[in-house]
């Protein structure tokens, strides 16, 4: 892993731990604003309190009217006893020209007192709270100014130094940093048991490694050619690649199948998994027109049957190689019958001749080669492209045989393309042809006849095939391109060709239509793009 990146769980911890952190960060600098500001809020309360209380003692009342009169007084040791009692620095009574008649410090007593924040009491009458620094530091003063017959005669003042107030807040703030600090270790603790959770659950992989597996795991599934489904101990659908989704339900995403019921899928393989054990098993069923080799895999995690893996195996009647050879064998059996058709041919030619019968034999071989020669007068004239020629030439074979008429458009034109091109024309048009023909067969009330015509003069290849036949069935007409969709019914082998058309025209970004005419006839129609054909 490069320096530069992280995983998931890497960002998850630094996430967690930086959230933590803020949180306990905020909360400590709250906890300190909030616990200083409450606390010097009863400062002020309690200390205006008390002065307001002082203020109205009558003993002080009568010392502070006769220190204004002149006489010496002194409080020293009435309010330093009083002061004993309270959590304050000081208690400093002063007359009404602001001269102290107590002090902490006895040698300060009828000395001036030191800050003009004391005489808004003294010559206004207001009880207030200050902070300023006086002979004892910087303390907090609460001042209640001592009224006699509504008149200001002196002032009450309590302080509080601040050095005394910041030792004790400092008391209440290292308490508070070790609850703050136990929750932190503690969120961390949680944060580490949730991680090693994590871990547990993902079997040591990162969350990236599982992505990236569960990436490879889909891609795997949708290229195996075999329908994979699995199954959880409760019989629903935890996973399902695209060809078991292509023959169980065509018609759904495969996403929406997970979590479904199997047996709301297939009440075949649902009755499969009741009557087997827990161990590997191999059965046949059919699946709608379709037989499979079913296998059954049960899934163990931890010594604990956690449900099955199914694996459809299509079992087609014959192999590809097979059907390959069984077409190979139809040829040749064609050319067999071919061969013994123009044996017999040539023996009628032959007794024509020996009886003496000249022109008969003239107009026989005429006749014969009437329907040759005009197919093979268009293709000669028109079809440069000489692997679709051969094809075509082949298609009229057939279709003769089969007591077809089939017809090249005399206008029809084709040029050679790249080989992959025309191997890919031979396919679709060939399909085109064999749909027609059968098609044209099955209508008993006409004669089957099938007409192409093939074009590229202009910057597309237009491709039409129109049969005599009853047309397209209503109940598939709007799924004729699909895989395996065919009008021949109990025909499994079939289903393939217009399939393979579509695919071809969409490869050539062509279209690909078809219509019924109004004289009964159905007509395929291709328009394909002659410059993707030539790449």
């Amino acid at each position: 892993m490069t320096a530069n990146t992280m995983t998931l769980k890497s960002y998850l911890t630094a996430i967690i731990l930086i959230t933590i952190t803020l949180i306990i960060a905020v909360s400590g600098a709250l906890l300190v604003f909030v616990t200083k500001q409450t606390y010097l809020d009863g400062i002020s309360q309690r200390g205006t309190e008390l002065a307001s209380v002082l203020a109205e003692d009558s003993h002080i009342i009568q010392a502070v009217r006769r220190s204004n009169q002149g006489i010496d007084q002194s409080l020293q040791h009435y309010i330093e006893t009083i002061r004993a009692k309270t959590d304050a620095s000081y208690i400093v009574i002063t007359d009404q020209q602001a001269i102290r008649l107590s002090h902490p410090l006895p040698q300060r007593v009828g000395k001036r007192f030191q800050g003009n924040d004391i005489y808004p009491t003294l010559e206004k009458g207001l009880t207030r709270t200050t902070v300023a620094t006086g002979t004892l530091g910087s303390a907090i003063r609460n001042f209640a100014p001592i009224i006699e017959n509504q008149q200001v005669i002196g002032a009450v003042s309590i302080g509080y130094l601040e050095q005394s107030v910041t030792d004790l807040l400092f008391n209440y703030y290292l308490e508070a940093m070790l609850w703050l600090g136990f929750i932190y270790i503690a969120a961390i603790l949680l944060t580490l048991s949730l991680l090693s959770k994590l871990k547990r659950t993902f079997l040591d992989y990162e969350p990236e490694e599982i992505v990236q597996r569960f990436k490879e795991h889909s891609l795997l599934l949708g290229s195996i050619r075999e329908g994979i489904i699995a199954i959880d101990r409760h019989h629903k659908v935890t996973a399902i690649n695209d060809a078991a989704c292509y023959w169980l339900a065509p018609d759904q995403d495969h996403h929406k199948l997970i979590g479904l019921p199997l047996n709301e899928l297939s009440q075949t393989l649902a009755l499969l998994i009741v009557d087997t054990l827990s161990h590997r098993s191999k059965h046949s069923v059919t699946l709608g027109r379709h037989d499979f080799a079913a296998s059954l895999y049960p899934i163990q995690i931890e010594a604990t049957h956690s449900g099955y893996l199914i694996v459809l195996n299509h079992e087609q009647n014959m192999s590809e190689l097979e059907q390959e050879l069984a077409r190979t064998s139809a040829y040749a059996n064609q050319l067999r019958s071919k061969t013994h058709e123009h044996n017999n041919k040539l023996n009628v030619l032959s007794g024509l001749l020996q009886a003496g019968n000249t022109q008969s034999a003239i107009d026989y071989l005429q006749q014969e080669s009437d329907h040759h020669q005009n197919l093979l007068g268009a293709l000669v004239r028109s079809i440069e492209n000489s692997t679709v020629a051969g094809m075509l030439l082949a298609k009229y074979n057939t279709a003769t045989d089969h007591n077809i008429d089939f017809t090249l458009d005399e206008d029809s034109q084709l040029k050679n393309y790249t080989q992959s091109s025309n191997d890919d024309l031979v396919s679709l048009i060939g399909n085109l042809i064999d749909n027609a023909c059968d098609a044209a067969l099955k209508r008993i009330k006409s004669a089957p006849e099938v007409s192409v015509f093939i074009s590229d003069r202009t910057n597309y290849l237009m491709i039409t095939v129109e049969d005599s036949g009853q047309g397209v069935d209503e109940k598939i007409a709007q799924r004729i391109y699909d895989l395996g969709v065919s009008s021949k019914q109990n025909a499994p082998e079939h289903g393939f060709g217009l399939y393979l058309v579509s695919r071809i025209v969409s490869r050539y970004n062509g279209t690909l239509d078809w219509e019924r005419s109004d004289h009964n006839t159905t007509v395929f129609s291709v328009y394909l793009d002659k410059r993707e054909l030539e790449q």
